[in-house]
């Protein structure tokens, strides 16, 4: 009974809690409406005196809307939402408010307003040159909204281009730009032509028929598949100098021989060797330029002696010489010695090579010399296998005497002349230059020239000056000079907050760790890794790391316009490397490396070109089953992730070791199709 009275205490209290409360909200309406003078005024705070004048002081002013009536529930667009039969005479009678309307949101990216993954994104303004004509199978969608300028378009799936491109390079196959060119009498017709904007690559360059995954390395040092390269000019031209020739009905072999040195790489390598005992392969010299390199044999064998070289060759009559260098797994680039230079540094090789390599030297005042001297270090050297070396032909005997007196004017030393070999060596500083007889021509470059500028710049009949503090001469003998910070870091032109030494052991410390962790969590030894391509270099840690990791692979190191020139830095360690535009076409054949490498690339040519037409063009270089490691910012992600699906490759997202919540990702895709 106690138990039931205080409940009915409690009761009770609750009660007259609830009559108070009623009490009390029902007189503050009645004193409110008292109080009030039922005008329908607002109160605006102005600084502006009755008389229209600035006031120093805030005064009070009428609203401009006194007295006037107002209805407000026409200007609420309440659309009806579903009615259940138990709610309509709720919503009939008015005794229920219809909801707002529901947000409108702005998609960006590819999540949507709940969250999850959406097939449709919106990045900026319609680009016409880049859908346009796409007849070769690519699926692209588009609207475009009545009020907002901009459209959302998605390529959900990039079609393959016709079987005439299976080994097509957009820059040097342009045969419109080269029908218009004025003159080709100097090898215009081989350099660099590249196609408008918006008229380039938009399709994927398909593989030929009965493609398979290349010999793996020493092996395709000796052999390759045929179908992966079909084609039988040279074994016609150059089988007979045992540059290649044909193994069954599926392969090609290559005897390791050239046209000087039809005895094969090795013994010929040995030769110059004992001619100019100073030329120690892999330890004084280490990175060599191979002019006119035919299939690459002397690049091939220069390897095992810890020698990396590049082999350039235009794409000539002597078609894809090149194409069958990076097949056997040898750097290797379409260039040409034309009308511009070379996109090499100054100082880049210890040695340049040159056999039988169809290149006169001495025409318009030795400017092609005087090219590979730009890119000669000091104290270089320069061989030469060709007939005016030996032939003792009226022809050849000229231009023998021709090439003695432009070397001599260049200031370089005749070493050695043995055979049908001659050698020179290119002084260490500038101190013959300076002692020449006035008027001697070629002459000094002006100060003011920069050797090392080489993007579409055109040769120039002039010697380039050496650094006078001696940077580019000085460097330690291989392997130490891979990781000693090289003088011509100093001369860079970079922003550092940190001394430049410690940012370049920094870099290499940084990618050594991080090759190191994709080698351990990742199996990179199980990968067929050999042809690499670094598409922004920065220092060559990347490439450094690839070499401290013992991995059977060599890196093509690429510095994009777009950023400091590093490439000094990267030959001064021994490394080799090119400067490009990433958005241009890049000068290779299709199908030539078997991994791409991309840090911090997109995030910053996005702002210059599209990521779809880097993305294509990796593509195009990629091999069928070649791997990209994409290592760059969040917020392009999404769109890089989207590209590569509608390229047919396979794309994960992985957080780096900086965890989930780091601003930076790695994509790294598989390409599946061929």
């Amino acid at each position: 009974m106690k138990l039931l009275g205080h409940v009915d205490s409690l009761k009770s209290q609750t009660s007259i809690k609830f009559a108070a409360f009623i009490f009390i909200s029902v007189a503050s309406f009645y004193l409110g409406k008292h109080w009030s003078d039922g005008s329908r005024q607002l109160i605006f705070f102005s600084r502006q005196s009755p008389s229209g004048t600035t006031s120093s002081s805030s005064s009070i002013a009428l609203s401009p809307n006194l007295n006037k009536e107002f209805n407000v529930s026409a200007l609420i667009d309440t659309p009806e939402p579903p009615r259940s039969a138990k709610s309509e005479g709720k919503w009939a009678s008015g005794s229920l408010k219809a909801p707002p309307p529901p947000l409108e949101f702005k998609i960006y990216g590819i999540v949507d307003e709940n969250g999850t993954m959406s097939d449709k994104f919106e990045i900026g303004e319609f680009d016409t040159d880049l859908v346009e004509n796409w007849d070769n199978g690519t699926e692209v969608e588009a609207e475009t909204g009545k009020e907002d300028v901009r459209s959302t378009f998605r390529v959900k799936k990039f079609g393959f281009c016709g079987e005439n491109m299976r080994e097509y390079i957009p820059c040097l196959d342009n045969v419109e730009a080269i029908k218009r060119l004025k003159s080709t009498e100097r090898g215009e017709r081989f350099e660099r032509h590249c196609p408008e904007k918006g008229k380039g690559l938009n399709c994927l360059v398909p593989a030929p028929k009965g493609y398979r995954p290349p010999i793996p390395w020493p092996r395709s040092r000796d052999e390759v598949w045929f179908n992966n390269v079909p084609h039988t000019r040279l074994v016609e031209d150059k089988g007979g100098q045992n540059w290649i020739s044909r193994k069954g009905k599926d392969k090609f072999k290559f005897p390791g021989g050239g046209t000087q040195f039809i005895h094969g790489a090795d013994q010929y390598l040995n030769q110059i060797s004992k001619m100019v005992p100073d030329i120690t392969f892999g330890h004084h010299i280490r990175v060599v330029l191979d002019v006119g390199c035919g299939v690459a044999s002397f690049g091939a064998y220069l390897m095992s002696r810890n020698v990396i070289t590049m082999s350039v060759a235009p794409k000539d009559v002597h078609e894809n010489q090149i194409q069958f260098a990076l097949e056997r797994g040898v750097p290797a680039m379409v260039a040409a010695f034309a009308t511009r230079r070379l996109l090499y540094p100054s100082q880049a090789f210890d040695l340049i090579h040159c056999s039988r390599c169809r290149i006169n030297w001495t025409r318009d005042d030795g400017i092609l010399l005087l090219e590979v001297n730009r890119m000669l270090r000091a104290g270089g050297y320069f061989a030469w296998a060709a007939q005016p070396v030996y032939k003792h032909e009226e022809a050849l005997e000229e231009q023998w005497e021709e090439m003695l007196n432009l070397t001599t004017r260049l200031c370089w030393n005749l070493v050695k002349k043995e055979g049908y070999i001659a050698i020179w060596q290119k002084p260490l500083d500038n101190s013959c230059y300076l002692s020449r007889e006035a008027g001697t021509r070629p002459p000094l470059c002006d100060q003011d020239d920069d050797p090392d500028n080489v993007w579409y710049v055109d040769l120039k009949a002039c010697i380039s000056r050496l650094p006078e503090n001696g940077y580019g001469a000085n460097v330690a003998p291989w392997p130490a000079r891979l990781q000693i910070p090289p003088d011509r870091l100093q001369s860079i032109q970079i922003d550092s907050y940190i001394a430049r030494k410690e940012l370049f052991t920094a870099e290499s410390k940084y990618w050594n760790e991080i090759v190191d962790s994709y080698v351990r969590a990742l199996h990179w030894k199980k990968f067929q890794l050999r042809n690499v391509l670094d598409m922004r270099a920065s220092f060559g840690g990347f490439a450094a790391a690839i070499i401290e990791n013992q991995l059977d692979a060599w890196v093509l190191n690429v510095v994009p316009i777009s950023g400091p020139n590093t490439l000094p830095v990267i030959y001064d360690r021994g490394l080799i490397g090119v400067m490009h535009d990433w958005c241009e076409p890049f000068d290779t054949y299709p199908r030539t490396y078997d991994f791409l490498h991309a840090a911090g690339l997109f995030s910053i040519e996005r702002k210059r070109c599209n990521m779809s037409t880097i993305m294509l063009e990796m593509d195009r270089i990629l091999r069928p089953g070649g791997r990209v490691y994409i290592r760059d910012s969040l917020d392009v992600m999404d769109e890089l992730e989207d590209i590569a699906k509608a390229m047919g490759w396979r794309p994960t997202l992985r957080d780096t070791s900086e965890g989930p919540h780091a601003s930076y990702r790695i994509l790294t895709c598989d390409k599946r199709h061929g």
